[in-house]
């Protein structure tokens, strides 16, 4: 069995923690802490070297990961990027989920509302370059 490190700004449904416990072997979840979530799901778009602001993400991740735990990765695109490549080079393996999404369209009043639903679907490894 292995543990998943939850590097993303929400928890895993219940259909998402089936699939992991049952397609990765998972036995154990170890989220983000309150204050870390919120500093990965505000990535700040306005500065160009977000390095300092991923730090912490890392210490958590080298603090209670062990080599070959499953580290699922998904948010701001380069702080997402940075950390696919650090857990590779520190033996993890990260992983995303994916999904399926249906929309509906309805015109109310003269405006057109769009509802979207998202399904998981599977999780993916990253592949390393």
């Amino acid at each position: 069995m292995s543990r998943m490190l939850l590097l993303f700004s929400h928890g895993l449904t219940a259909i998402q923690q089936e699939d992991a416990q049952k397609s990765l072997r998972v036995d154990t979840f170890i989220p983000l802490p309150d204050e870390l979530k919120e500093q990965w799901a505000n990535i700040p778009a306005d500065i160009k070297d977000i390095s300092r602001h991923i730090e912490p993400m890392k210490q958590f991740v080298t603090t209670h990961a062990r080599q070959g735990d499953i580290v699922l990765i998904q948010g701001d695109f380069g702080a997402t990027y940075s950390m696919v490549k650090f857990a590779f080079d520190q033996g993890y393996k990260p992983v995303y989920a994916t999904t399926k999404r249906e929309s509906t369209e309805v015109l109310n009043e003269g405006k057109l509302i769009k509802t979207s639903v998202f399904e998981h679907v599977m999780f993916r490894m990253y592949e390393e370059s």
